[in-house]
């Protein structure tokens, strides 16, 4: 079901030539980088809004129980706070393999507080890939969510752990936070708890 992109996105040839270049984070990235960066900043990027619509067959699901994690879907006029990194061509190795299930490099303007532009790198998961799940109630998602787990974990931590950090960075991100709200509805739910 999944496609590995590691290929596809060591073609891109995207900031290849720069020492140092931008990374905008959306996602897990927010709270768990995992590699070495010269400096993080908060940033948005515009044109673009979170969904909970990728799945994940290698990180926080399996192949038979994909998870659900972020992706960045197309919307005109929308602001997407995230987190942004200058990092050196070097952690590409581990961007690209953690980003392998469907997710390509984009190149995008970037906002800091201060009000300075700069291009970055941003991973997307489109709808032509094949781990694409699309949309769904909040329910549903939420569902999916609580049910799955993977090699990285309890899908319910991706979710729960960036709800805690778009709420630290007083981001006002209503999809995310609606399923958070609904996956810990049904956590209380859960029999035993």
């Amino acid at each position: 079901m999944s496609i590995d992109t590691t290929q596809a996105n060591r073609e891109s040839g995207h900031f290849a030539e720069h020492q140092e270049l931008w990374l905008f984070g959306y996602g897990s990235l927010i709270y768990k980088a995992g590699f070495d960066y010269l400096r993080r900043a908060p940033a948005t990027i515009t044109g673009w809004q979170r969904r909970f619509w990728q799945g994940s067959h290698d990180h926080r699901g399996t192949p038979d129980a994909p998870g659900r994690v972020a992706t960045l879907v197309e919307a005109p006029g929308q602001v997407c706070l995230g987190m942004a990194y200058r990092i050196t061509p070097a952690v590409f190795d581990h961007l690209d393999h953690r980003e392998k299930n469907g997710y390509l490099r984009f190149v995008t303007p970037m906002r800091f507080a201060d009000g300075d532009i700069e291009d970055g790198l941003v991973y997307i998961a489109t709808p032509d890939n094949a781990a694409w799940l699309g949309d769904a109630s909040v329910d549903a998602i939420a569902g999916q969510i609580q049910r799955s787990t993977g090699p990285s974990g309890p899908n319910r931590d991706y979710l729960l752990q960036l709800d805690k950090a778009l709420r630290e960075l007083g981001a006002d991100d209503t999809h995310v936070a609606a399923i958070a709200a609904r996956l810990r509805e049904r956590m209380a739910a859960e029999p035993g708890v």
